[in-house]
């Protein structure tokens, strides 16, 4: 996480300031003693929190209140980076309708919260040796989604699981 590099109180040497009061008002450029000791007054800090401006320019406010919406803003950010991410569907070539159909339910919702879908068939023993049935499965899922969904990847034997990728289709959504 970034480390706050504020100047706070004792730390501000410039001869001036321009002065936002702790309602959030512009009391224009004041001597930085001065807008020290109504900061003092008040019971909060000075915070400079444009150094590069000329004058720079000082908050009055509670500066551990300051870090930590800051932290918090800063975690906010990282969350909503990874935003979209990949979910998998796990099915058999010999799935039950039923299961199918539950399976396609999630894959539904997850479509629709804007996050990639693999579907993975998984082959065992024998079902290898029909791969058309795993494609089957990879058809019904498709024609099932197709109204909220682009086929990414199509489906393909790698091993002894068929995969697929669905992306959500966003000119649906619009």
């Amino acid at each position: 996480m970034a480390k706050l590099n504020f100047r706070v109180n004792r730390q501000i040497r410039v001869p001036e300031v321009r002065l936002i009061d702790e309602d959030g008002e512009q009391q224009g450029v004041v001597q930085t003693k001065d807008a020290l000791r109504r900061a003092e007054d008040v019971g909060l800090d000075l915070v400079e929190v444009a150094p590069t401006a000329r004058p720079p320019v000082c908050k009055i406010l509670d500066y551990g209140k300051f870090k930590y919406d800051h932290a918090k803003k800063e975690r906010g950010t990282h969350s909503k980076s990874a935003a979209s991410q990949l979910k998998e569907l796990r099915c058999r070539p010999a799935i039950g309708a039923h299961d199918l159909d539950y399976r396609m339910t999630q894959g539904r919702k997850f479509l629709e919260d804007g996050h990639k879908v693999l579907v993975v068939c998984v082959f065992r023993g024998r079902q290898r040796a029909r791969p058309e049935m795993g494609f089957d499965v990879m058809n019904r899922v498709t024609e099932v989604l197709s109204d909220i969904s682009k086929v990414e990847q199509k489906a393909r034997m790698t091993g002894n699981r068929m995969i697929m990728l669905l992306s959500p289709d966003l000119a649906t959504k619009e």
